[in-house]
């Protein structure tokens, strides 16, 4: 995907307005970089859903630096701020497994998230750099599921493995992975289900599902990607405590973002527990998501 900045700024529109908004009035009512101006600059962060802890260690890093450098001018208190989310967001960054053929994606996430639009942005998105993909249907336990994801897998043009009223989502995984090492595809990417009935446990079943990934191909799932809305602010913690428990969550695709001024929750799950931020998507058009990149991130929102 081409990345833009313009379209990473449009994006973040919503959070930078409440951000940026904030900190800038707050910084044309002090001369310098005082106790008064953290104090604020600590409420206006916990608002945009940067999180308590997380908002502590930034204006704790801002005090610090400021003391250190001997920066006194409260205009200065931006690009120190820019420096710490900075910083956060690319503690945790890690590089794409994607060097095995196929490159198995496990993508979950609770219902309502954007999950199945977020596998093809992504499908799309291999299909436009040559790869051969090949979708996985293993939310068995929602009819509506399997019909939505054949029909952006026919909008964008790849192909789908199905699966059978009620059949084990883990034996659509092992099918899918198995298909696409056979006939030399290169990417895998399994829709998982957001919620089950009352008799089976959730996270037991992704358990196994990730479990028989490993048995159809070593080293499968290469990610697990964990589909957020920005828009849930901090339930988002919550989301990523669970899944990550469960299943070892590798990234996260944050949805939505367009729609919230509160994306400063992924500054809070990069600090609180070090997992990359991978995409962040920005509309409703499968083109419309971008890889996240913390340093652009930082600047389309603290400039």
């Amino acid at each position: 995907m081409k990345f833009s900045l313009e379209k990473l700024k449009f994006g973040l529109f919503k959070t930078k307005e409440n951000l940026l908004g904030r900190i800038s009035q707050a910084v044309g009512l002090h001369k310098k970089i005082d106790q008064e101006l953290l104090d604020e600059l600590e409420e206006i962060l916990i608002k945009a859903d940067v999180g308590p802890s997380t908002t502590v260690r930034i204006v704790e890093g801002v005090k610090k630096e400021a003391t250190k450098n001997k920066i006194e001018a409260s205009e200065k208190v931006i690009g120190l701020l820019k420096d710490q989310v900075t910083s956060i967001l690319t503690a945790g960054e890690t590089s794409s497994n994607d060097l095995f053929s196929p490159h198995v994606i496990m993508m979950v996430g609770v219902n309502g998230t954007g999950k199945t639009t977020s596998i093809a942005k992504l499908a799309k998105d291999f299909k436009d750099q040559g790869k051969k993909v090949l979708m996985a249907a293993c939310d068995t336990f929602r009819a509506a599921a399997g019909e939505q994801l054949e029909i952006w897998a026919k909008r964008v043009g790849v192909e789908m493995v199905k699966s059978m009223p009620n059949q084990d989502p883990a034996s659509v995984a092992f099918d899918a992975i198995n298909s696409a090492s056979a006939r030399g595809l290169d990417v895998v990417i399994a829709d998982t289900a957001g919620r089950l009935h009352t008799k089976v446990n959730l996270m037991e079943e992704l358990k196994k599902i990730k479990r028989v990934m490993g048995k159809a191909l070593s080293g499968a799932p290469h990610e697990v990607l964990l589909v957020i809305d920005a828009t849930t602010g901090q339930n988002g913690l919550s989301q990523v405590r669970m899944f990550n428990d469960a299943v070892g969550i590798t990234g996260i695709f944050l949805t939505k973002l367009d729609g919230t001024a509160k994306g400063g929750i992924m500054i809070a799950i990069a600090d609180e527990f070090k997992v990359p931020v991978r995409y962040i998507g920005l509309g409703e058009k499968p083109e419309d998501f971008q890889k996240f990149d913390p340093v652009w991130f930082a600047e389309a929102l603290f400039t």
